[in-house]
C-alpha cells in the first residue's frame, strides 16, 4: 500500500520508520531538508522537499487513488488543506488528518464532505493515558478494547505482592468471582504465555485483560497496596501537561510548573485549582520548596526529552514516589529502568492508531505494547472466509495462532468472554489476541479478513 505523509518532524519521523518497518511503500514531505535528509539515510522512502500543502508538493510523490495521506504537521490548517488538496485534486483513496484544536473535529464536513476520512489527536491520547494510570495507581500501561469495555493493562509484580512467590492458578482463590485473563508475562525482558503452574516472580511485568472495575483489586495482587496518589506535580504547561492538569485537579493536589512566565500567568487563569508556579523543574530550591519528598507521582511533560529525564531524575533522588515522562526519542529507552517509572512514548500511540485504520482487514484496534520487543495487541472482527469457515463451533483452545501469541478475550454482543471457559468460536466475536512481536500480525489477520 502507498503511503503519503505530509510532515517530517517527531509524528510524521515515526510513522514513517513504522510504516516502512510494515513493508509499507512510504513517501514523505517537509520544507526541513535536514529531517528528510535524516531519514532518507536511514530509510527506504522517498523524500520531497516542499510545502506539505503545496499541490506540486504531493504531486512529486505520484499521489494517486491508491495512496493513503496522513497529514501530520504541527498545523491543523496545513493539514486541513492539504488533505482537501489531495482528495479534490489527486483523488487519493483516504486521509488521515491529525487535529489538535477540538472544535475543528465536531463537524468535518464543513472543510467538505468526504475530505477527511480519519481523525488522529496525539496529544488528546496521551493525556487520557497519563489519567488512566494516574486514576489506577500500581499500572504500567493501560489499552481499552471494544469502545472500553475490555482493558489490557500492565503491572510489575513487587516483593510484597500477594501473588508473588505463588503459581497463577491461585489467583483465582484470591478473587474467584472476578473475570480476568492473564494474557503474557514479561520476565527479564522476554516474552511467555503462562500456564497455571507459573509461579509470579519479582518484577515479572504482567500483562491481564479485564474490565475497569476490576483493575485495582487485580492490581493489588502483584503490588502492595499502599499505592495511592493524592499529590501530583506537572512539569510542562503546554497542551498536553495544561489538559492533564485541568482533568485531575478536582480530585488531586496538583502543581504545574513551566518555565514560561508569561504562560504560567495564562495558566493561572484558566486553572481553577491547579498551583501554577514559574521556573525550573531541574531547580533543586523549586522543589524542595514546593515539597517535592510529598509528591506521589511527578510528570515531566515538555517537549523536550532532556528536560523531562533531567527533571525526573533530580525529583527521584529528592523523593518523588514515583515518575512518569514523556519520551520523544526512542533511542532514550535505555536511560528509562532505574529512576521514570512509567514513559509514554507519543509515537507509539500515533502508530496504534494509524496501523488500525490501513489494514485490510477488519481490525477495531492496533495496540503497540513494546516498542522494544514489538509486542502488539489487536481487536479484530471475526468474519466468514476460507480460512475461518472450518473453526466456527471450535473451542478458541483450538484455533492456531503463532506460538508467543494468545487470545486474551473475546467480546460477544457487548459481553465479555474469557477464554478459559470453553468458548467457541462464532461469526463476527470480537477477539482480543496478544502478539508477543509484529511479525506475527499477518499470520492472525486472517482471521479479521472479509472475504
Amino acid at each position: 500500500m502507498k503511503v503519503l505523509i505530509l510532515g517530517a518532524g517527531r509524528v510524521g519521523g515515526s510513522l514513517a520508520r513504522a510504516l516502512v518497518n510494515n513493508n509499507y511503500d512510504v513517501s514523505i514531505v517537509d520544507e526541513d531538508k535536514t529531517a528528510l535528509s535524516s531519514l532518507e539515510e536511514k530509510l527506504d522512502i522517498m523524500t520531497v522537499e516542499g510545502h506539505a500543502a503545496h499541490p506540486l508538493s504531493i504531486k512529486k510523490t505520484g499521489a494517486d487513488e491508491s495512496t493513503t495521506v496522513i497529514a501530520v504537521t504541527s498545523n491543523d490548517e496545513v493539514n486541513i488543506i492539504a488533505c482537501q488538496i489531495a482528495k479534490k485534486q489527486f483523488n487519493v483513496k483516504k486521509t488521515i488528518c491529525r487535529l489538535a484544536e477540538n472544535s475543528y473535529t465536531e463537524d468535518l464536513n464543513i472543510f467538505g464532505e468526504g475530505i477527511i476520512d480519519i481523525v488522529i489527536s496525539p496529544e488528546k491520547e496521551v493525556m487520557n493515558h497519563l489519567k488512566e494510570l494516574i486514576i489506577h495507581p500500581g499500572t504500567e500501561q493501560i489499552e481499552k478494547f471494544a469502545d472500553g469495555t475490555v482493558n489490557l493493562v500492565s503491572v510489575k509484580a513487587k516483593k510484597k505482592g500477594k501473588l508473588v512467590g505463588r503459581e497463577l492458578k491461585e489467583f483465582k482463590d484470591d478473587m474467584p468471582n472476578t473475570d480476568a485473563f492473564i494474557a503474557s508475562i514479561y520476565r527479564k525482558g522476554k516474552p511467555f504465555i503462562p500456564s497455571g503452574d507459573t509461579v509470579i516472580k519479582e518484577n515479572d511485568e504482567i500483562y491481564f485483560i479485564s474490565s475497569e472495575s476490576n483493575i485495582d483489586q487485580i492490581v493489588n495482587e502483584f503490588r502492595e497496596k499502599n499505592d495511592v496518589y493524592s499529590r501530583v506535580m506537572v512539569v510542562g504547561g503546554g497542551k498536553i501537561g495544561f489538559s492533564l492538569a485541568k482533568e485531575i485537579e478536582n480530585d488531586y493536589k496538583t502543581k504545574l510548573v513551566d518555565s514560561n512566565k508569561e504562560r504560567c500567568s495564562k495558566l493561572s487563569k484558566k486553572l481553577e485549582k491547579t498551583i501554577v508556579l514559574h521556573g525550573s523543574a531541574t531547580d533543586e530550591d523549586l522543589l524542595k520548596n514546593e515539597g517535592i519528598e510529598n509528591i506521589d507521582i511527578f510528570c515531566a511533560l515538555t517537549d523536550d526529552d532532556e528536560t523531562n529525564l533531567m527533571s525526573s531524575l533530580l525529583a527521584k533522588k529528592m523523593g518523588a514516589k514515583k515518575t512518569m515522562i514523556i519520551l520523544n526519542n526512542p533511542s532514550y529507552l535505555g536511560l528509562v529502568p532505574g529512576f521514570i517509572d512509567i514513559y509514554i512514548a507519543p509515537y507509539r500511540l500515533t502508530v496504534s492508531s494509524v496501523l488500525q485504520d490501513l489494514r485490510d482487514s477488519d481490525v477495531a484496534q492496533d495496540v503497540l505494547l513494546k516498542m522494544d520487543t514489538g509486542a502488539e495487541a489487536i481487536e479484530g472482527v471475526v468474519h466468514a472466509n476460507e480460512y475461518t469457515s472450518e473453526l466456527f463451533g471450535k473451542s478458541l483452545k483450538e484455533i492456531p495462532l503463532p506460538e508467543g501469541s494468545s487470545i486474551g478475550a473475546v467480546i460477544r454482543h457487548g459481553d465479555l468472554l474469557m477464554p478459559e471457559s470453553g468458548v467457541e468460536l462464532c461469526l463476527n466475536d470480537h477477539l482480543i489476541i496478544f502478539l508477543a512481536n509484529k511479525d506475527m500480525v499477518s499470520e492472525v489477520e486472517v482471521l479479521f479478513k472479509k472475504t
